[in-house]
């Protein structure tokens, strides 16, 4: 029978043995990197028990690929052969800036504050003579609209933004961003980490997504995946070769380097499988809970955590908990606290969070429970900040 979200937080017995960290631990840390679900974790070990007595690729549940690539391109609406199974978000958006083809004095549109993952990779493009942008808002992570729409002219050629922004946890309109860009033919960039397995992430208007596992997926980590839309292909030179991406017929080097057609012209080597039968698993879940139940359950819960945070004098980052763009991450501190003794008072109580700093220097909690940590759970913090 498939697993219900009612049933989870209704059957403690039941979420103990699905989600086991929950008997150790108060787990509100999943923006971070997460625990595995027992099922993904029993993935991972079935498959490292069958290699210890056969050739690993030998091992393989039959149509493992294939199959991972399905259930991504089902979650994010996509066709399964536009999904390539490439590991670190780190590295698929290394790879697609390093692909991207733009010429001398075009530019990239990129926000500063964003998470580094999705700055980086961007900023190395001026080596090549291309003008990086950085996006000028009001308001920490509150990417609009208007926003990027301002900020773009007939040279830009690509825009990369977050699905949801690491600290304050505000979530960009991907539809209506990437309806404006494509009208003006400027490739769209997703870093969808901090959504994918907590909201519904869809690329109908967008041409690039990466995300790795290990956060709202509940997946392992360097499990992650990159989505080009098939008309981006052209546009997104492959800058890694090897055996899998380039055609070796019967393993034998050719003359030329022809790329694979599809997906697999990005993964130059063997894949992780260990981290791909989690993968499986962590989809599989996702699917039998159900996205839309997820991300209303992600909503309710700090739809109840801000007010109470506000209560208690606290400094909500996009403290409306009631807006659309509202996310799955609530981060707050009292100003000329050092938040970092909450944190470790919280921690040392089993109760685990994450603490950053704001840019400027000011330390924050960020809580992010996932749809499995129960209102007792959330209770537990509140009493202990």
């Amino acid at each position: 029978m498939p697993l219900t979200l009612s049933e989870i937080l209704q059957d403690e017995a039941l979420r103990q043995r699905e989600f086991p960290v929950v008997s150790r631990q108060a787990f509100l840390a999943h923006a971070g990197v997460c625990p595995l679900p027992r099922r993904v974790a029993d993935s991972v070990a079935a498959h490292a028990q069958a290699c210890t007595v056969d050739d690993q690729e030998e091992a393989l549940a039959p149509g493992l690929v294939g199959q991972v690539r399905r259930l991504a391109a089902g979650l994010i609406g996509a066709d399964h052969d536009e999904v390539s199974l490439v590991g670190p978000t780190s590295l698929a958006l290394s790879q697609v800036a390093a692909g991207l083809q733009i010429k001398r004095g075009q530019n990239v549109l990129i926000y500063h504050d964003c998470y580094p993952s999705n700055v980086y990779p961007w900023m190395a493009l001026a080596d090549r003579g291309v003008e990086v942008r950085l996006m000028n808002i009001r308001e920490l992570g509150k990417v609009r609209v208007v926003d990027v729409q301002g900020q773009v002219d007939e040279d830009t050629r690509l825009v990369a933004l977050a699905s949801a922004h690491y600290l304050t946890g505000w979530r960009i309109n991907v539809d209506a961003i990437g309806r404006m860009l494509r009208s003006k033919g400027i490739l769209f960039c997703l870093d969808a980490i901090q959504t994918l397995g907590a909201f519904p992430t869809s690329v109908a208007h967008v041409d690039i997504l990466a995300a790795d596992a290990h956060k709202w997926l509940l997946g392992p980590c360097a499990a992650g995946i990159l989505y080009v839309r098939k008309e981006a292909r052209p546009q997104i030179r492959p800058v890694v070769q090897g055996w899998h991406n380039v055609q070796c017929p019967d393993f034998l080097t050719q003359d030329d380097l022809i790329f694979h057609e599809g997906a697999r012209r990005y993964e130059a080597g063997t894949h992780n499988f260990l981290g791909l039968h989690g993968l499986k698993a962590s989809f599989e879940l996702i699917q039998e809970v159900g996205i839309e139940a997820i991300a209303a359950e992600l909503a309710r819960k700090r739809l109840w955590l801000v007010p109470e945070l506000v209560a208690k004098g606290y400094t909500v980052l996009h403290g409306d908990a009631h807006a659309d763009n509202a996310g799955a991450i609530t981060s707050f501190y009292r100003e000329g606290t050092d938040m970092r003794v909450l944190h470790q008072k919280l921690k040392a109580s089993g109760v685990t969070t994450s603490c950053r700093i704001l840019p400027g220097g000011q330390s924050v909690v960020r809580v992010s429970p996932h749809y499995y940590n129960t209102d007792d759970e959330l209770r537990r913090c509140l009493e202990l900040v």
